[in-house]
């Protein structure tokens, strides 16, 4: 039986010759635009996300949908109730009183947005706990290079901090580290809040603060002084682990072996390097937490003959009866900024005042997400600010 022979339909006149079928257009690479981002909040408390809910009102940003609690036997959980493939996302994380407790949570939700195909996770983290163990002590440990392993190894790709209280920490991360400065809003505050600071003279408390207060002094034109002495105990003067192992009376020398004996410190009796009499007195620092330093500081400023005195520090973590003590103390005002809530301590102390520094968080979240530069937020930041 003759095979059939399908024909076809001939071209009419108006029929127009394509050329061969053309391929479907092969789909963008994955990730290869630019995304959107979302803002989270890794606080378990609601006191702890005030910071969070100030910058995604300036970003005109709702807050990611998410959950964190604990459970009843302690344990942390986190639940991501949104997706977040493919975008940059951003974990606010301010630190409370239950440090060790806000450090899981942070951990915990970036391994949530790493498991659920996060492009970037960028943790936006004020005050980084654990700086000030960043040096070794006697026969301890860095926990603050701990910390920042286990950051990069729970997902994070970018840190977003102020104020360092080292900024050689900057050091101990993988990927980029942006410390922010908190001394334009501080220095703002001193010239629009306190009366008459022409007659002010920036104070460090200790030598080791003396930089800090120096560049304060140089940017508000202002004098400078020093606290010196025996009351002041530095984190210089403890052991850093290089007496190890400890002297033993009965020790043995190796024969010829005879190293220079290093003398102790003797601090000399307390005093002011500087005149401060008659002046208002602004005492400058990175961190406030124990006040006993800076109470003792004030009396010692009273009896030098200031008339008022002013202590501002970017961190105000206030802790145990910090409130109290500033409120019997000579300290007229304590400025802090919000990098950590402080809203109890207020309560019990009307001195403590509150400096915003949402605006430049948030600035800072806009520009690494947009890929712009962030060299406007540092202007005529130097090394020693």
């Amino acid at each position: 039986m003759p095979k059939k022979l399908l024909l076809l339909p001939p071209l009419s006149v108006s029929s127009t010759f394509r050329g061969p079928r053309a391929r479907p257009a092969a789909r963008p690479a994955m990730n290869a635009a630019r995304t959107g981002y979302r803002v989270f909040s890794a606080n378990s408390t609601a006191a702890c996300t005030e910071l969070a809910k100030r910058i995604t009102e300036r970003l005109g940003a709702e807050l990611g949908k998410s959950v964190v609690y604990q459970e009843t036997n302690g344990e942390t959980r986190v639940e991501i109730k949104e997706s977040v493939r493919g975008q940059d996302i951003f974990i606010i994380q301010t630190i409370p009183r239950d440090v060790n407790t806000a450090v899981m949570e942070l951990l915990i939700m970036a391994y949530a947005l790493k498991t659920a195909c996060a492009r970037n996770i960028i943790g936006v983290i004020p005050y980084f706990p654990y700086s000030k163990q960043s040096k070794m002590r006697k026969r301890g440990s860095i926990v603050c290079k701990l910390l920042a392993s286990m950051l990069a190894k729970a997902g994070l790709t970018h840190i977003i901090t102020m104020d360092l209280h080292q900024k050689e920490i900057q050091g101990f991360f993988s990927f980029p580290v942006d410390n922010l400065r908190a001394s334009p809003f501080l220095l703002q505050y001193i010239q629009e809040e306190i009366p008459n600071y022409r007659n002010a003279v920036i104070v460090a408390k200790s030598p080791d603060a003396a930089k800090r207060a120096q560049s304060y002094a140089e940017r508000l034109r202002l004098g400078l002084a020093v606290i010196h002495g025996e009351a002041q105990c530095t984190e210089l003067d403890m052991d850093d682990g290089r007496h190890s192992p400890p002297m033993v009376k009965n020790a043995t020398v190796h024969p010829g072996l005879e190293l220079p004996l290093m003398m102790a410190k003797e601090k000399p009796p307390i005093t002011v390097v500087g005149d401060v009499g008659g002046r208002i007195a602004i005492i400058v620092d990175d961190i406030i937490d124990d006040v006993e330093s800076f109470v003792a500081a004030a009396e010692i400023l009273k009896e030098r003959g200031a008339y008022k005195i002013y202590v501002m520090a970017t961190h105000g973590i206030l802790s145990a009866e910090a409130p109290r003590l500033i409120e019997e103390a000579s300290i007229d005002e304590v400025v802090v900024t919000n990098t950590v809530p402080h809203e109890v301590q207020k309560l019990q102390c009307p001195k403590i005042k509150t400096v915003d520094i949402s605006l430049i968080l948030s600035e800072a979240i806009r520009r690494i997400h947009n890929g712009e530069s962030m060299a406007y937020l540092f202007r005529n930041i130097t090394v020693d600010d």
